[in-house]
Parts: structure tokens; sequence; C-alpha cells
């Protein structure tokens, strides 16, 4: 390879990592550092990977690659750090019958979001997301309400909507969001919840309501057909235990709890 076709493939790695960081992708960029004796590719070799694998660029195919492409799938799974190195020696390591060795530079990109969705827009719900709006998160709140959706703030990370059936919009959800159903009663929160299971990818559910309405929900829930293991996660009553029963106060306990929850 000469270096004009180096540096057109760089252009188009570069290209590509700066596309996905706007689209807000995450995204892994592997740079080849330094090489000490013997190496599929030369100095400043560089790939990006996204969660589906290789999106664009080579440091050189083959183990390494496939090492460093595993490394950086764990990375965006686990949240790692922003920029990490590594030294790897391709014979010991990896076991490549070449036996030099090279550091690999891996930078993150495009953080984890999170992601925050309500199903309803009530006195609670109205708190609770003017409270999480503030926040760095995203926010989806669905009612079927217009009346209580158009009371909702006009905030730059809230996206609130006017929905007829609330159990046909979980399956547009992102997945690993942190569910909150604050809908009229039990009796439009149970098809929700019941979506949600069979969804099956909200990292956090939980529900407003009493001990009593959450034993109630969890029984009818098996009886519907979800596991009892999945069931055992349901929050309800959600909120720390703060404070008085007032929204805006009711608010603050489920924020705090949200906040535990994403922590740990």
């Amino acid at each position: 390879m000469n270096d004009d076709d180096r540096s057109d493939g760089q252009a188009d790695v570069l290209a590509t990592l700066a596309a996905l960081v706007r689209e807000g992708v995450e995204c892994v960029s592997v740079t080849l550092a330094s090489v000490r004796g013997s190496a599929p590719q030369e100095i400043g070799a560089k790939l990006v990977a996204t969660r589906s694998g290789l999106a664009c660029g080579t440091i050189g195919g083959g183990r390494l690659e496939a090492h460093a492409l595993a490394r950086a799938l764990a990375s965006i799974d686990g949240g790692g750090e922003a920029c990490s190195v590594e030294v790897v020696n391709l014979q010991r390591d990896i076991g490549m019958t070449c036996g030099g060795e090279v550091t690999l530079v891996y930078e993150l990109f495009g953080a984890r979001r999170w992601d925050v969705v309500v199903f309803g827009a009530g006195h609670v719900a109205q708190s609770l997301v003017r409270l999480l709006s503030t926040l760095e998160c995203s926010l989806r709140v669905y009612d079927s309400r217009a009346e209580w959706v158009e009371r909702l703030p006009r905030r730059a990370n809230l996206k609130a909507c006017v929905e007829a059936s609330l159990p046909s919009v979980v399956e547009t959800l992102p997945a690993g969001a942190f569910v909150v159903v604050m809908t009229q009663g039990h009796a439009t929160d149970l098809p929700v919840l019941r979506a949600l299971f069979a969804w099956g990818r909200a990292r956090y559910i939980g529900v407003m309501g009493s001990a009593v309405k959450g034993a109630r929900l969890r029984r009818e829930l098996v009886e519907g057909g979800v596991s009892e293991e999945a069931v055992a996660a349901l929050r309800c009553p959600i909120g720390l235990k703060l404070g008085k029963s007032k929204p805006a106060e009711i608010a603050v306990s489920v924020a705090a709890e949200l906040l535990v929850a994403r922590d740990t």
C-alpha cells in the first residue's frame, strides 16, 4: 500500500467515525500505536467497531483484529473507559506465528444514553418529568389524554406523545430503557406491563402504587404467562422512602430510585 492509499483509507475511517458520533451510535476506534518485531499492519492503522462489529478500517485482520473487535464490543457493552491501552504479544497472547508485540489504543465514543420512559402524564408524572428533564437523560412520555400531554414542558430531551394504545408503543422503545408506569390505574397499567415483559428489553420497570397493588400485578402477570423470576424484578411501590404523599415529593423519591438503579 502506498502513502496515498493509506491516507485515503484513514480518511474513510475518520469520516465513518465522525458520522457515527454525530448519529449518537456507540462505537470504538482501535489504533495500532506501536509495533515491536513483526505485525500484520503498520503503525497508525485504525478500525472502527460498533455493537454490530467492524464498521470500517483494519488493523491487519486475522486473530489480532478478532481480538481487538471482541475487546471493543466488551467495552461498548460494559460502558468501558473512554480511552485504554493494551499491549499484545502476538504469539503468547493470541497464538499468532509472528513473534511481534503491538500496542493498541481503544477510544470509546457515544457514551451510553440514559433512556427514561414514562407511561402516563398525570399529576405525579407532571412533576417527575419536569425533574428528570433537568438531568442528562433522554425522556419519552406517553398518554392517551391529549390535555395532559399538552401540560408537559417543552424540553430538548423530552418527547411527549399522545397514544391511543399505550402497549402498542412498547416495541419501539430503546433497549435498556428505564420504564415508569403511572397511567390512570390498574386496568391501564397491566396491559402496558404485559407488553413490557413480553418485549423483555427494559433495564428497569417500576409502577406507581401500593404494596397491595404490586402483589396483585405480580400475581396477574404470572397467571398471564410471565415467569416468576422476571416478575420479581418489578418495582411496585416505586420511590425511595422519603417525603410525603404530594406529587412533587413522590416525584423526587421516584427520580432518586431511578438514579440508584442507573448507577448500580
